[in-house]
């Protein structure tokens, strides 16, 4: 296994809350109200994760039936223990091969994942092959490499310190998060009314401590090279971002998460 997939950690619920699933709610929302899906229908959440989107389309869209999809048992655990509403389901499944019969859902919605699957294209052709005619396709992604300020800082901090982290730095290694090539992608698979918009939310730190303990816990790209680390070069980090980062007087320190979406009609 390369570096690159053994920092690419996706199994614990909680780790991932507390590293970007509390953020990734708020960019939820505000994708939701962009993707206009009439109450009724039914979706189907594509690397379903912790259940974020999938909570939010619960709430805020009135839909007959969620089947919510995610490789990872743990997080497919950590759905079914908080989101517990009898509209959706959890299954275990790969987004390359989704579990679900052609023309099955009137919405196909992914957060945060196209980006850790191996074959894109097959991807979003598998999403457009469960889709109803006139059905949506919409997914959305970080801008790892403008401002998603808080991955953005920590690997340029990683860096400076050591040039080979840049081998691991999602800005570098993901050029699909960036709406021209989810445009393509999008066209490419045969979708209509093609559109891309940038989400951001504010991601506000109580301290720094707030900032930098989900570096310690090891889900994701980050973390994990973040606890590959020696303590020796751990702290060296921790201390150059800390001596970086916007903080205020109160300690709170005050950053943007950006997201780009893509959104097509079958």
């Amino acid at each position: 296994m390369s570096d690159t997939a053994r920092n690419d950690v996706w199994a614990q619920g909680a780790g991932y809350e507390q590293y970007v699933g509390r953020w990734s709610r708020l960019v939820a929302a505000d994708f939701l109200q962009w993707v206009t899906i009439q109450p009724g229908k039914t979706w189907l959440d594509v690397g379903c994760g912790t259940g974020a989107l999938t909570q939010r389309i619960l709430e805020s869209r009135a839909p007959a039936k969620v089947l919510g999809v995610d490789p990872s048992d743990g997080f497919i655990s950590h759905a079914k223990s908080h989101v517990t509403d009898s509209r959706v389901e959890f299954r275990v499944g790969d987004a390359r091969a989704l579990p679900a019969d052609d023309a099955t859902f009137d919405a196909i919605v992914s957060g945060l994942v196209l980006n850790f699957v191996p074959d894109q294209p097959k991807a979003v052709s598998e999403m457009r092959r469960v889709a109803r005619p006139g059905a949506t396709v919409a997914l959305y992604v970080w801008d790892y490499a403008g401002e998603m300020q808080l991955m953005r800082k920590f690997w340029d901090a990683a860096a400076a310190l050591n040039p080979k982290a840049r081998e691991l730095d999602e800005g570098l290694r993901f050029p699909v998060c960036r709406p021209d090539a989810l445009r393509d992608l999008f066209v490419a698979a045969g979708l209509r009314d093609v559109a891309t918009k940038a989400i951001d939310i504010p991601t506000v730190f109580r301290d720094f401590d707030d900032y930098w303990s989900p570096f310690i816990g090891g889900q994701g790209p980050a973390p994990g090279y973040c606890v590959s680390l020696a303590e020796p070069e751990r702290n060296v980090l921790r201390d150059r971002l800390r001596s970086s980062l916007p903080a205020g007087r109160d300690g709170k320190i005050h950053l943007i998460a950006r997201a780009w979406a893509v959104q097509g009609r079958v």
